[in-house]
């Protein structure tokens, strides 16, 4: 792997981390990543798409993971309506619709297209509502996260990962009850 993609991969761990502490997410909870490859590499997203650059950051997004015990997702491109890449065994125990489609660099993203292969038993959903999500280059991640998303970003140049903006958000458990509840603390 060349020296670049080694320092975007450390990037995104950082941003994985910094999301996981500022989150409060624990072992188990699902994060999503949306992320333009072109977008990363200085283009404009979705004309650009970089596979082997794909791979670095679908390794290091599952590396990560699985280091804080979370489970990674993967959001595909428009192409296949923003569907997700994930481990069979989180689609099975998330008890998710799963579509029949293996995402590919031209449609999917090269992300999406690496992780299919990286994982033990991909599959693919067409929706879920995440425990967190990253953001790397304007994807519009924010429709696979659970109510209610709480945006999060980091300062300075770590808010990026290679030359892409990024975004990150956590979700937290809706405020009900009005003036008169009472809420534990997180």
């Amino acid at each position: 792997m060349n020296e670049e993609y080694k320092t975007i991969g450390a990037q995104l761990d950082r941003c994985i981390r910094y999301l996981a502490e500022h989150g409060g997410l624990r072992k188990g909870h699902t994060v999503v990543l949306g992320c333009s490859t072109s977008e990363v590499a200085g283009g404009h997203i979705g004309k650009d798409s970089v596979p082997e650059l794909g791979d670095a950051i679908a390794k290091a997004m599952i590396e990560t993971c699985n280091d804080l015990g979370l489970h990674p997702v993967f959001q595909c491109c428009e192409h296949l309506n923003r569907a997700l890449v994930m481990e069979r065994e989180v689609l099975d125990r998330l008890r998710l619709t799963q579509v029949n489609v293996m995402p590919v660099p031209k449609a999917g993203g090269s992300a999406g297209a690496a992780a299919y292969k990286r994982f033990d038993s991909p599959a693919v959903a067409i929706s879920m509502e995440a425990d967190a999500a990253i953001d790397v280059g304007d994807t519009l991640v924010g429709m696979h996260i659970r109510p209610v998303a709480v945006p999060l970003r980091m300062e300075g140049e770590e808010a990026k990962v290679g030359h892409a903006h990024v975004v990150m958000a956590y979700a937290r458990l809706p405020f009900i009850g009005g003036s008169r509840a009472q809420y534990p603390q997180r």
